[in-house]
Order: structure tokens, then sequence, then C-alpha cells
């Protein structure tokens, strides 16, 4: 790969996260708050040391930043010319309501655009990954497939494209956190003359349905931090969409001073 990423590398990695998550996914849950009152539990601990460490391992030269790690100041970010972004449990919330929405995000940022991305659901055992100029990728069956090198991957594989929006207009949103300035897009939409249908779901699930044409927009008008959105965005551009700052429709841009992310609109194909 252009990155230089062993794939084989991050679907072990992110099926051995799964496992963690899956051990305590039947289990009844101590849930705590962290200090912006989201949830936490040990099934995000247990993801965040797993792959920590094993990224740490096999690429000891690229730093790592995970929603569940320590904190690291922006004076030594900055300096950062690439690194490994992560949510070791995206979808907490999904996880405590046992609905299977949730996932783990590995993503590696060069400068401050996402150039790999990785989203491995363990629920259903779907492996989503995608890079620039290889495309991206839907791996079912995740955990089963053997492949000796990225070509068989890719061959093992569905390639994923964005669609073109066509009528009806498809747009899927945040099952946890629909906000009245979603809403507005929405009916924005509906006044083009179109029909509009609306689905929910949770993590970064919502940039894999655009990718593989199942949604033509995700807007996300809401807040989140930048370890909710690098992978989704990698495989979204990989898969020929966009992922644009709503303000001024800049492509989205990551290790910025605060990690909380911007509003943003994750389209396939334009009109």
């Amino acid at each position: 790969m252009g990155s230089g990423i062993d794939l084989n590398d991050l679907l072990d990695i992110s099926l051995s996260a799964g496992k963690e998550i899956m051990a305590v996914y039947g289990q009844e849950l101590a849930v705590e708050a962290k200090a912006d009152e989201s949830p936490l539990t040990v099934a995000d601990q247990r993801s965040h040391q797993l792959i920590e460490s094993r990224l740490k391992s096999a690429y000891p030269d690229i730093p790592v930043l995970s929603e569940e790690g320590s904190e690291v100041s922006y004076e030594e970010r900055r300096t950062w010319k690439r690194f490994w972004l992560v949510d070791p449990l995206d979808g907490t919330k999904e996880f405590i309501k046992r609905n299977g929405e949730f996932t783990v995000n590995i993503a590696l940022i060069e400068g401050t655009y996402p150039v790999l991305g990785a989203i491995y659901v363990p629920a259903t055992d779907v492996f989503y990954y995608g890079e620039k100029q290889d495309g991206a990728f839907k791996l079912e069956d995740a955990s089963a497939v053997e492949f000796k090198n990225t070509m068989e991957l890719h061959e093992k594989s569905m390639p994923l494209w964005v669609r073109k929006a066509e009528d009806p207009i498809r747009v899927v949103a945040s099952r946890s956190h629909m906000s009245v300035e979603t809403q507005d897009f929405i009916e924005h939409l509906k006044k083009g003359g179109k029909a509009v249908e609306i689905a929910a779901a949770g993590s970064s699930l919502k940039f894999c349905l655009v990718a593989e044409g199942l949604a033509d927009y995700y807007p996300r008008f809401a807040p989140t931090m930048e370890w909710d959105t690098a992978a989704g965005q990698a495989i979204v551009e990989a898969a020929g969409g966009t992922v644009r700052n709503s303000e001024d429709q800049s492509r989205f841009s990551y290790n910025q001073e605060s990690l909380k992310n911007d509003w943003f609109l994750a389209a396939g194909q334009d009109e």
C-alpha cells in the first residue's frame, strides 16, 4: 500500500480488539462517565490497550492518539508528520444498548488528512478499509478469511463505490445524536422536489453506508471528536466521496489544536 502499512496488521489488530469487546458484550456492564459525560466501559479500555500496544510494536516510529489514551499536548502533536488516530470502541452508547452498531476505528493521518482507514464491526464480523490510491473495500466474515498478501485480500473483498444521488435521496443520520440542524438539512433536501429517505445508524457505520452507496449524505451537525471520524473519512474518500467542513466546504482536516470537530457533511457523488 502507498502508506507503507501492512493491511494484515490492521485487520489482525482490529479482529483482536473486536474479540476483547465481544468478551464483555454479553456481561453485565459497569459504565463510568468521563469528564465530557460520555460513557466509558471496560470494553473501551481493553480495546484501547490492545490496539495501542500492537500499533506501537508494529510501527514504533508512528505515534498513537487514542480516545482512551493519555492526553497529548498540541505543542507535541503539531510536530507529528503522521500518526495513528484511534477510537477503540466507537458507539459506546450503542454497545451499552446491545444493538450491534459499534465499531473499532483506526486511521493513519499524514499531515492533517486521513490517508488510510480501517473500521471493524465486531457484532457482524465485517471489516471496512480504504486508501485513496487503492480504493475502498468491504470484507465479510473477516475473522474466517485467509490471505497471503494485500492483493489476495482485495480479491476476497467487495469494492465500494459511492453512488450518484438520485430519487429518492438517501440520508443517514446519527441514531443517538439527531440535531435540529440535521433535521433542517433534511427539510432543505425535500424542498428540491425529490423524495428523501432517512435511515439511522450508530457509530462510524454511517460513513460506511455512504461508501457502500447505500446512503447519499451523512450530515453531522452535532459534536464529534477527531477519532470518531478519521477512519470513516478515509474510507468514504477512497470510495470516491467527500467529507467537507459544513462552514467553508473545505476538506475535513485533523490534528487541530482542539480535537473537537467542526460540523461536517459526508457525501457520495453530487447530483
